[in-house]
C-alpha cells in the first residue's frame, strides 16, 4: 500500500493488479470473476498478480463489474449549489447516451473529504471527472492509472485533462454595459474562500482598468445568498455610493437582490446587479437576474466526451476544444 502523511494507506486498485500482469482492467475483471472469455495462463498470471499485491475487491467494485459496464465516479463539492448540480446533469446526460453508470459523490467542499473520496473511487470506477481542490501528486497518488478529467481547473501534468472556463470576455462585456449604463462607482463581491483573488476578481480588474473604473471596492462573500446579503452591507458601509455590483456567482448575486429591497434600494434603478454562471434560477427571481452565463451542461458533457477518448483511445480534444466560454445575457437587474 501506498500512503500519504496524514493519510490512510493507499489500498491496491485493479489497475495496479492490470499493470502488474501486462493485461487490461476488462481482463482482470474476467479473471476474478472466473469468466470463460481468457485462457488458463493469463487468468492465472492475473490472479498471481493479485495475490502478490494484496489486491481485494471491494463489494461494490464486484457489483460493477458483473453489469460490465463503464462506470465514472463524479466528484462535485456542494450539490446544494445549483451550479454544480447543473454541471452534474450535463455529465449524466452524456454518460447516459453512451450506456455509461455515473456514480455522484459530494465531497463537501472540504479538503479531507475529497482524497477520502479520491480513496474510495479510485479502484471502483474506470475514470474520475470533477472538482478537486488537492495537489497534481495526491491526485496522481490516489488515481494512478485511471484518467482524471478536472472541471474548471488548469493542469500542469500530461496525465489529466482539464475542462477550462474562460469568462474574460463576458466580464469585459459586463463593466463595459455598467459603464455605459453611467456607473462609475462598480464594486464587486469574490469568493472568500481561497486565500488568493479568483480569477474572476481578476478578469474585472483587468476590464475596469480598462475603462478607468476603479477596482479596489471588492469584499469577500460566502458562495450563498444568505453570503451575499451580508457582503453588500459590508460593501456599502464601507463604500455608500457604489451603484452596481458584479458577483462570483449568480448564488450570491440572488442574495443581493434580496438584501437590496431589504435596504429600500430599487434594482436596476438604485443599484445595479451582474451575476456570474447563468444559472436558470437567475430567470426565476424579480427582476430575472443579469449574468455572465456559461452552458453548464456543457462543462459536464465536454468532461465525459474527453473520458470516452481516453478510455478508447481516440486522440483527446486538445486545449482549445475544452473551453466553455462565457458571455453576457442580460436581464432586468443591470
Amino acid at each position: 500500500m501506498v500512503s500519504l502523511s496524514g493519510t490512510e494507506p493507499r489500498k491496491v486498485t485493479i489497475n495496479d493488479v492490470a499493470r502488474s500482469a501486462g493485461v487490461s482492467r476488462q481482463t482482470v475483471s474476467r479473471a476474478l470473476n472466473d469468466k470463460d472469455e481468457i485462457d488458463g495462463s493469463t487468468k492465472e498470471r492475473v490472479l498471481d498478480a493479485a495475490r502478490e499485491l494484496g489486491y481485494r475487491p471491494s463489494r461494490f467494485a464486484r457489483g460493477l463489474v458483473r453489469q460490465d459496464t463503464t462506470t465514472i465516479g463524479l466528484v462535485i463539492p456542494d450539490l446544494l449549489n445549483p451550479f454544480f448540480t447543473e454541471v452534474a446533469a450535463g455529465a449524466l446526460e452524456a454518460a447516459r447516451a453512451r450506456g455509461w453508470h455515473v456514480v455522484v459523490y459530494d465531497t463537501a467542499d472540504r479538503a479531507e473529504e475529497e482524497l477520502g473520496t479520491l480513496q474510495v473511487i479510485a479502484s471502483q470506477v474506470d475514470a474520475v471527472v470533477g472538482y478537486f481542490s488537492c495537489s497534481e501528486d495526491e491526485l496522481e497518488l490516489f488515481t494512478r492509472g485511471v484518467p482524471v478529467v478536472l472541471i474548471g481547473r488548469e493542469h500542469h501534468t500530461a496525465r489529466f485533462s482539464s475542462i477550462r472556463i474562460d469568462g474574460e470576455a463576458g466580464v469585459h462585456a459586463a463593466v463595459a454595459h455598467l459603464v455605459a449604463a453611467g456607473h462609475e462607482r462598480i464594486g464587486m463581491l469574490d469568493h472568500d474562500g481561497r486565500t488568493e483573488p479568483s480569477i474572476r476578481r481578476e478578469w474585472f480588474g483587468t476590464a475596469a482598468a480598462a475603462y478607468g473604473i476603479e477596482a479596489g471596492m471588492v469584499v469577500g462573500a460566502d458562495q450563498s445568498a444568505d453570503g451575499g446579503g451580508a457582503a453588500l452591507k459590508t460593501l456599502l458601509a464601507a463604500h455608500p455610493d457604489v451603484t452596481a455590483v458584479f458577483t462570483f456567482n449568480d448564488i450570491i448575486a440572488i442574495g443581493v437582490l434580496r438584501e437590496a429591497r431589504r435596504l429600500g434600494r430599487s434594482v436596476p434603478q438604485d443599484l445595479a446587479v451582474i451575476g456570474f454562471d447563468g444559472l436558470q434560477l437567475g430567470s426565476l427571481v424579480e427582476p430575472p437576474l443579469s449574468s455572465v452565463a456559461l452552458d453548464t451542461r456543457k462543462l459536464g458533457a465536454l468532461a465525459i466526451d474527453q473520458v470516452a477518448r481516453l478510455l478508447t483511445g481516440v486522440t483527446p480534444l486538445g486545449a482549445d476544444d475544452l473551453v466553455v466560454r462565457a458571455e453576457l445575457r442580460l436581464g432586468g437587474s443591470a
